[in-house]
């Protein structure tokens, strides 16, 4: 018996057969319903078919067409020549059709899957190891990759996303039929899922040195270092061009949702690289507070930064720091943005504005504002840092480190005041997010002057004290690093600081110490430091 599977005009290819097998059954029985409208005969297995028999559907189990019942709790269903010469054969092939003829095997023109969530389980926290082992699906991805494989007389769906417009399609056509160009697409989606799902599997099996019992805790260690660094993200969005209009760029999100990747736009122009690059970099600042904050990032450095009593004094607080500079930046804030912060911000350029959320008022106050860029911005957990160099990548730990006023180590005979304290903890924060060297001037919860990427800490001293708009005197300064002479320490005194934070830790930290005495300042060790390249 020929399973030839006539071929439809424009390239198309007719679905006589199809075999579905999904673990997630969001639109399934819509989806097969159409099949079977026209005419389509339905193959499933296990959950999938029950759930397609209880909507009315007629469907042929796996074990009817193998001869052969599912077995080992269904690791062994549809690892079977029928299933997969009925995908792989080339219709219309002499050999291949005398092949399947001479074996009774039939074709199957389009196969429905998507795979176990070995993600999800393994994110679950105690999850047994035999169970993870257990939810790697093997039969999935051979059904997956013979389909893809012949993608020239087979069509497979692996997202359930792109079941309306095939559903659509099919129906603009001669029957259930689908174009050469959604196969080759459907294949290309098909051979992506099957890449990202193996490499899920080796990324959490290699953090699991040594293998434990099978209802022992599957606990992968989640601070190791992959002994490969597979990197497997889908294309979000292209860009129009990179940092400068003659490259090219794009932007590849993990689908959560979260982060300036997940963001979600609701007015303005198309985000750019650059864009996103200041975007995250004040979102990213802003998480720093618990209190009302406002971020305002120029070429990723925070040209203003404060927390205030509520968001329409810290942004006025923020701008204050250095209005020039702020023209044409991009801004972060922590808190739903209301009408009395956006009735203020409105009045400066600005590229873009993320926030976790946009209140009615401010959304009517923004659109007279038709290019500006507004983004909701839900929190994303820390993840690690990846560098490109030349032929190959750096990967460290997200700068998560944090230091609280227990932490601190007062070297000087004077300790820091409660009021420089806070101040003190505040411009940290802040230096933390800076470009090396760094040098923040602050006070009350507000940057007054910002010294970003010197090549001299002195520099980045005299720099911050020359940018700020506001009186510096009884200030404090915060250093990412340590100050490696009194000369560093001497020029943020001399702009106005009172009190000043720092790493610790260079061999002249006495002589250090002692100009601070001298000089009648304050001085705390943070024993941490934030270089930021």
């Amino acid at each position: 018996m020929s399973s030839h599977v006539q071929q439809a005009p424009s390239g198309q290819k007719r679905i006589r057969r199809a075999l579905l097998s999904v673990t997630d059954k969001t639109g399934l029985v819509e989806f097969a319903q159409v099949l079977a409208g026209f005419g389509v005969e339905l193959i499933s297995t296990g959950g999938t078919a029950r759930a397609l028999r209880e909507a009315g559907l007629a469907v042929q189990d796996i074990s009817d067409l193998t001869g052969f019942p599912e077995m080992l709790d269904g690791r062994v269903k549809t690892l079977h020549p029928r299933v997969h010469g009925g995908l792989l054969y080339i219709r219309g092939n002499p050999e291949h059709e005398a092949a399947v003829a001479a074996h009774g095997i039939q074709s199957i023109d389009m196969v429905v899957v998507n795979l176990y969530a070995f993600e999800k389980t393994a994110a679950q926290s105690g999850v047994a190891f035999g169970r993870l082992i257990e939810n790697i699906d093997i039969g999935g991805p051979s059904m997956v990759r013979s389909a893809a494989k012949n993608f020239e007389d087979v069509a497979v769906v692996t997202r359930v996303s792109d079941y309306p417009a095939l559903i659509q399609e099919m129906k603009g056509s001669q029957g259930a039929a689908l174009s050469r160009e959604t196969r080759w697409r459907l294949a290309r989606q098909a051979f992506a899922l099957t890449a990202a799902y193996d490499a899920a599997i080796a990324n959490i099996l290699d953090r699991i040195e040594n293998a434990p019992a099978p209802d022992a805790p599957a606990a992968p260690d989640l601070g190791a270092f992959p002994t490969t660094l597979r990197v497997n993200l889908p294309l979000a969005q292209p860009l129009r061009y990179g940092e400068n209009p003659h490259q090219r760029a794009a932007l590849y999100a993990d689908g959560s949702g979260l982060g300036v990747a997940g963001a979600k736009q609701l007015q303005g122009k198309e985000l750019s690289f650059n864009n996103l690059v200041d975007l995250d970099a004040c979102w990213e600042l802003v998480q720093e507070f618990e209190e009302p904050a406002v971020i305002i990032v120029k070429h990723t450095n925070p040209c203003g930064a404060a927390t205030g009593a509520n968001l329409l004094d810290a942004y006025q607080k923020a701008l204050a720091c250095d209005p020039v500079s702020a023209f044409g930046s991009v801004i972060g804030i922590n808190r739903e943005v209301d009408a009395a912060a956006a009735e203020e911000i409105a009045k400066l350029f600005v590229e873009a504005i993320a926030a976790p959320a946009f209140s009615a008022g401010a959304l009517a106050c923004f659109a007279a504002k038709k290019n500006l860029r507004l983004v909701e911005v839900q929190p994303a957990p820390p993840r690690s840092v990846l560098k490109h160099v030349s032929g190959g990548l750096l990967l460290q730990d997200a700068d998560t480190g944090r230091v609280a006023a227990p932490e601190l180590k007062v070297v000087t005979k004077r300790p820091p005041t409660a009021e420089e304290l806070r101040s003190l903890l505040f411009a940290w924060r802040v230096c933390k997010h800076v470009k090396s060297n760094a040098i923040v001037y602050a006070k009350d919860g507000q940057t007054l002057g910002i010294g970003a990427g010197q090549m001299s800490r002195v520099d980045a001293a005299r720099f911050g004290a020359m940018k700020a708009a506001l009186p510096l005197a009884g200030c404090v300064a915060a250093s990412d690093a340590f100050f490696p002479f009194p000369d560093g320490l001497e020029a943020v005194v001399q702009a106005g600081a009172t009190a000043v934070i720092q790493p610790g830790g260079s061999v002249r930290d006495q002589e250090v110490i002692a100009a601070a005495d001298q000089l009648g300042v304050a001085m705390v060790f943070t024993g941490i430091r934030h270089f930021r390249h």
